[in-house]
């Protein structure tokens, strides 16, 4: 038997596109607050050459890295109507056994560069009010508005998801209108389409080949586009895209046009996007920013907690308690990563203290997640669709050359700052990996036994009153993908010790599965009203509440006539078929192995790990009430000494 739900697609219509403009683009919609100031710096002398080399590289990057690689190729990796680095590696995981550290490292890069994110976002955007306001305490401001963002996470974005989308239109708007002002004023400026500019200005503008650290911050938000693509659907995006495209070139350009006005003068102290303002909209015009670099950051927070709930589900994080806060879809709240994120972005607003600090240090981590992506899915051309050699290969190199450029221009970011971003990606790779290769050793580690041989005992036992019942229906989780074979452990928990009688004995396997909103059971009547098999095929993105499960598979046993339960059990925490008591049997590594130095190191790393983790029964969504934890030792390689132990 099984039960699925359908498949998550978003259908294509205006109010999808709007959807898309509203929660996606806020990174990317955000850039234009300091991407020319990342590129100029305030000592470089305004020329024609750089301003235009600079719009023409802007432009390019836009086309090839955002549009050509993810809107137009990278879409095309649809998970079931999800997206997102972990969503792809789930897509190609069962063909290739190479993609797992890609995959680590690019969902590694795109949490840690997403620290940076909300703080020079919103940085960017109140110190507009600087030139209005002298000695602003933008430091205060930006903590302030952060922890008010971070706060209302536990309450769901539902109510404020709804403002989203015109909030975003009038900024990009706002983007379009500025621009043209500006571009009425210089329209010479539209040479930059020529990528002649591009090469002109990487070729021979005095170390021109390190600016495109300061021109990538045009494209950071790319990843964002595929890893919303569950919640706004490919076609939404692509069209929303067309629009936000143009608004961004449309301001680009207008910035470029102001400052071609401003030849053979030093940028200084002046933000470039809130110079092209008049001075009668300045106030208006930071407040629009502040709430598009809020709706950037609320983008990225909810992206992070999505991240992390895929990696709970393909075992590369340990378990952790995540709230829904509301029926949405896709709405999650994951309180432990919420107060990480809060933690990191308060220490980048004090560290860096502004934006102009924080551009030098942004954009390095994520090169390293765009590059995995780019591996990840040349290798999804040539598994899964069958793309030839040749033109997957075309690919991988085109994109690798780019984003191996834009990397090692980022480089010159590391002594400025950068480092941080890559010591806390550093960080989480090592969590993920560890957490991962100390679980496939202990998984190695674990005996199974055929079950046939102790069906008869298991029968006896349920039937022998001269001992007392631990439960009317005992119910473990098995690891074991065989409906034949059982761990060793159970047995020796049912039978070692105080033997636990049942009625009924339940065997409870959980498969997650590479698609993400699978929802299927299986039932194997091992033996009818004894011991009952029950296999879970759940999605990535599935929540594991094993307890509500099991409760609908009983009521549907018993509504099919499967199962017959005596209606009499009934206390506080049974349902139907009397009370239950799930059996946790902890697999913990023991002291008397003899391990490899790099083994101990990941047993000790697994152990400390789990310290911050949530237990099984509460990741599994069990009330403590009903369950009872045991502990089994994994033992390989015992040590054996050879004691001199003397009788006297």
């Amino acid at each position: 038997m099984k039960h699925t739900n359908g498949s998550h697609h978003i259908p294509f219509n205006m109010a999808g596109v709007l959807i898309a403009i509203g929660i996606i683009y806020g990174d990317i919609g955000t850039s234009p607050l300091y991407v020319f100031n990342a590129i100029l710096g305030e000592k470089k002398i305004i020329t024609e050459q750089l301003i235009l080399g600079a719009l023409s590289c802007v432009f390019w990057t836009l086309t090839l890295q955002t549009t050509l690689k993810y809107v137009v190729l990278t879409l095309r990796a649809d998970n079931n109507g999800e997206g997102g680095i972990f969503s792809l590696y789930a897509l190609i995981k069962r063909r290739t056994k190479y993609m797992l550290v890609p995959a680590i490292i690019g969902g590694s890069a795109l949490l840690a560069d997403g620290i940076i994110t909300p703080p020079i976002s919103v940085a960017s955007a109140v110190e507009g009010l600087e030139k209005r306001i002298p000695n602003l305490p933008t430091v205060q401001i930006v903590v302030v508005i952060l922890s008010l963002l971070f706060l209302i996470q536990q309450f769901g974005t539902r109510a404020v998801g709804k403002s989203f989308a015109p909030v975003m239109v009038i900024w990009f708007g706002m983007l379009a209108v500025l621009g043209i002002s500006q571009i009425a004023t210089f329209p010479n400026v539209f040479k930059a389409f020529n990528p002649f500019y591009a090469y002109d200005l990487l070729r021979n503008y005095p170390q021109g080949y390190l600016l495109l650290g300061g021109v990538f911050l045009c494209t950071t938000g790319a990843e964002a586009l595929y890893s919303d693509l569950g919640h706004c659907g490919r076609k939404n995006i692509r069209v929303s895209w067309i629009f936000v495209k143009t608004c961004l070139v449309l301001n680009y350009f207008g910035q470029g046009a102001w400052l071609l006005s401003h030849l053979g003068e030093p940028l200084g102290d002046r933000r470039v996007f809130f110079e092209t303002m008049p001075s009668w909209f300045l106030i208006p015009g930071v407040i629009i920013a502040t709430l598009a670099a809020i709706i950037a950051s609320q983008a990225l927070i909810t992206g992070s907690f999505t991240l992390i709930s895929e990696a709970i589900r393909l075992g590369f994080w340990p378990k952790m308690r995540v709230v829904y806060p509301t029926e949405q879809k896709g709405q999650i709240f994951v309180p432990a990563i919420n107060f990480l994120l809060w933690v990191g972005c308060i220490f980048i607003v004090y560290f860096f203290r502004e934006s102009t600090n924080m551009e030098a240090a942004y954009g390095l981590a994520i090169t390293l997640c765009m590059m995995m992506t780019t591996l990840l899915f040349g290798t999804y051309l040539r598994t899964r669709l069958k793309v030839s050699s040749i033109l997957v290969a075309l690919f991988m190199i085109t994109f690798l050359i780019i984003e191996v450029s834009f990397l090692l221009a980022n480089l010159q970011k590391f002594s400025h700052g950068g480092y941080v971003t890559i010591i806390i990606a550093a960080l989480l790779v090592t969590i993920m990996m560890v957490w991962y290769r100390a679980r496939q050793i202990r998984n190695q580690l674990v005996e199974f036994v055929e079950l046939k041989p102790f069906i008869p005992m298991l029968e006896k036992l349920s039937n022998d009153t001269s001992f007392p019942k631990n439960a009317t229906n005992l119910v473990f989780l098995t690891s074991s993908e065989k409906v034949d074979k059982v761990e060793k452990k159970i047995i020796y928990s049912i039978f070692e010790n105080k033997p636990k009688r049942a009625d009924v004995y339940w065997l409870v396997h959980v498969d997650v599965q590479d698609q993400p909103y699978t929802c299927e059971y299986v039932v194997t009547q091992i033996v009818p009203n004894d011991i009952v098999r029950v296999d879970f095929k759940l999605g990535f993105r599935v929540e594991q509440k094993i307890n509500i499960l099991l409760r609908k598979v009983i009521e549907d046993l018993i509504a099919t006539h499967e199962l017959d339960v005596d209606q009499e059990y009934r206390t506080q925490y049974s349902f139907i078929g009397g009370d239950f008591r799930y059996v946790m049997i902890a697999k913990e590594f023991s002291y008397e192995n003899e391990m490899r130095f790099f083994d101990k190191l990941l047993v000790f790393g697994h152990s400390v790990i789990k310290r911050f983790g949530l237990s099984d029964e509460k990741g599994f969504g069990l009330d403590q009430a009903i369950v009872t934890t045991e502990t089994y030792p994994l033992i390989f390689n015992r040590k054996v000494k050879d004691f001199p132990l003397k009788r006297v």
